[in-house]
């Protein structure tokens, strides 16, 4: 499984919005340079992140994105799931019934219990979390 290159850029766009006041609105065109995302790219990504209430979007001379809600109100796991849908590590979990073997697969109630692991390994980081690693590094 890898998290998709839209998600890592989803969760770029949100920790840097997280490293900022809250109040502050944040022009698109910063974000892109100083996190690198393709500009267009990032435009598609934020109406994603707005359209799950993760991120507002204003436009206009006085626009830019900003925090639907304070940071740490927010997990990994909603961001990646935002842009890229549920987290799974296979088809049969993607697509019950798809794969012949579900009913009698011995490594899917594995793959079910990795998955759930790791959802909730994303779950349990918000991003004020994230932002407070970030200060610590700096």
């Amino acid at each position: 499984m890898e998290i998709s290159r839209q998600a890592d850029y989803a969760v770029r766009a949100v920790l840097h919005l997280a490293l900022h006041r809250s109040d502050l609105r944040v022009p698109s065109a910063e974000i892109a340079e100083t996190q690198n995302v393709p500009a267009a790219f990032l435009t598609k990504i934020l109406a994603r992140l707005a359209n799950a209430g993760i991120v507002d979007l204003k436009r206009g001379v006085h626009g830019g994105v900003s925090l639907a809600k304070p940071a740490g109100e927010f997990s990994l796991l909603e961001v990646v799931e935002a842009v890229d849908g549920p987290v799974t590590l296979n088809r049969c979990m993607a697509r019950p019934g798809e794969c012949p073997r579900d009913a009698h697969c011995l490594v899917h109630p594995l793959w079910l219990e990795i998955r759930e692991e790791f959802r909730a390994r994303l779950a349990g980081i918000s991003f004020s979390d994230l932002a407070g690693r970030a200060a610590e590094r700096a």
